[in-house]
């Protein structure tokens, strides 16, 4: 079953509450972007936004952290209510370990893997994730241009979660939108991470429903 996370990064945070009712109204998840400037060059938001989104989502909160040493902050993102959190291979000493803690705390834990990372780096903590995180563009900043080795990338990877008979969704994000959703689908992507094809359209619910097919 596909499902929608629009990203709240291309949100209007001078009314964050009706793009809120949006995501409730109209998608599955929320997707909530966590930069530091230091992992990645650009700072998004922190505990203060998504404690406010918290209090009004009726949609599972998808946090996805873009910082250094995410050991250090991803309980607390846990408890300000994240359902999922995943953080980037490359940021972590010992991903297993994370992503076992994570899931300790009652929450689904996830990898990401930007562009130029081989899917195959995943393969050993394939089984110790709930989903996988596949960047179609480099994190860090919104309206970037979908690369499109992205399909084969997908592709790939499902075929290794196949094989080691796995239940491990692949998300991805980055120039999703209705035009390229159904390609996606069909490589074996199930959640869809969009943020201006949302939230810039006159309808937003038009596109998320053209996104699910």
């Amino acid at each position: 079953m596909i499902q929608i996370a629009p990203s709240m990064l291309a949100a209007d945070f001078l009314h964050l509450d009706k793009d809120v009712d949006t995501v409730n109204k109209y998608a599955d998840i929320f997707h909530l972007d966590v930069m530091d400037g230091v992992f990645v060059p650009n700072i998004s938001f922190g505990f203060p936004v998504i404690e406010a989104i918290a209090q009004k989502a009726e949609k599972p909160m998808d946090v996805h952290l873009m910082i250094v040493e995410p050991e250090k902050y991803a309980e607390r993102f846990a408890k300000v209510g994240a359902s999922m959190i995943s953080f980037h291979l490359n940021a972590s000493k010992d991903p297993s370990a994370l992503l076992n803690q994570i899931r300790s705390w009652g929450v689904k834990p996830g990898l990401v893997i930007n562009p130029d990372i081989p899917v195959e780096d995943l393969y050993p903590y394939l089984k110790d994730a709930d989903y996988v995180l596949l960047m179609s563009v480099f994190a860090g900043f919104g309206g970037q241009k979908f690369i499109e080795d992205t399909y084969d990338r997908i592709r790939t990877l499902k075929a290794e979660i196949v094989r080691q008979g796995l239940d491990v969704k692949i998300e991805v994000d980055g120039g999703v939108s209705a035009s390229n959703a159904a390609a996606l689908a069909d490589a074996g992507a199930e959640i869809f991470v969009a943020g201006s094809a949302v939230f810039k359209s006159d309808d937003p619910a038009a596109v998320i429903n053209a996104m699910r097919g």
